[in-house]
């Protein structure tokens, strides 16, 4: 359930922000945005969670997530070679992400849904307008964080890439809360779910699904490889602690810490 519904969930805001920036032509913002996103949830969104339940974790989950989570990083940089992101090239990301569910649920066999979900279940009535009006929050804030970030980067003069890290670490907000919250109640597997999905569903997904509306173009494709570089190390650091400690504790969550602090220097 984290890796898939609760991750989709937490990531709509990142997909509004990609539809919008791929309509202005802010290519680098979305990129950027993405970069931000990834990296501050695999470091800083772990480390939070850890501070607040330190959590374990099978390394079969690890190789699973994490190996499906790499690969996704690997698909968006080498899409992002020639600095275009286009239709059919996003199609095929969400495909990718597509299958990727298909797999998961055909081998898993619906197992650990049973045993994550204990509430009660609600009716339509009681959750459809929650639903409508998250949505409607997140469209117009994608809106307003979009076409505010581009002026505030042309105002200052600041890289829109650079624009995007930031506003990435504002849309890992919804990652960094449910998680939390999941890690408090002793839900360690949505919590730790939600987060790597978030990293499996943000670069095919969220970025794949604004190229299909518009070309996704970034203007100086050497200038982001740095951090493109950084936050596939960092996230291939973070997997190894995961497999090595069999999860994370509180002295872990101060090494993932550390790793998101140079993720605004590499640059």
């Amino acid at each position: 359930m984290g890796v898939t519904v609760v991750s989709v969930g937490t990531s709509v805001p990142e997909m509004a922000t990609s539809i919008y920036a791929a309509y202005y032509g802010a290519g680098d913002l979305v990129v950027g945005n993405i970069v931000g996103s990834e990296t501050a949830q695999i470091t800083l969104a772990i480390a939070v969670v850890a501070f607040v339940a330190p959590f374990v974790v099978e390394r079969r989950s690890v190789l699973v997530y994490g190996t499906a989570m790499i690969l996704a990083m690997i698909i968006m940089i080498l899409t992002l070679e020639d600095g275009v992101i286009n239709r059919s090239e996003g199609l095929l990301m969400m495909l990718a992400y597509v299958q990727f569910i298909y797999t998961l649920y055909t081998n898993e066999g619906g197992e650990e849904i049973t045993e994550e979900v204990i509430e009660e279940p609600r009716t339509p009535r009681e959750t459809l307008p929650w639903i409508v009006g998250g949505l409607a929050l997140v469209v117009v804030g994608g809106q307003l964080m979009v076409t505010n970030g581009v002026a505030l980067a042309r105002l200052f003069g600041t890289p829109e890439f650079l624009v995007g890290l930031l506003t990435g670490l504002g849309t890992t907000m919804p990652e960094i809360v449910i998680a939390g919250i999941a890690a408090y109640e002793g839900r360690s597997g949505i919590s730790v779910g939600s987060i790597l999905g978030s990293n499996i569903t943000d670069p095919v997904f969220s970025l794949g699904i604004g190229a299909v509306f518009f070309d996704v173009v970034v203007a100086d494709p050497a200038a982001i490889r740095p951090s493109l570089g950084y936050m596939l190390a960092a996230s291939i650091a973070v997997l190894g602690l995961f497999y090595w400690r069999r999860g994370i504790d509180r002295r872990a969550a101060v090494v993932c810490l550390l790793l998101y602090l140079p993720s605004f220097v590499v640059l």
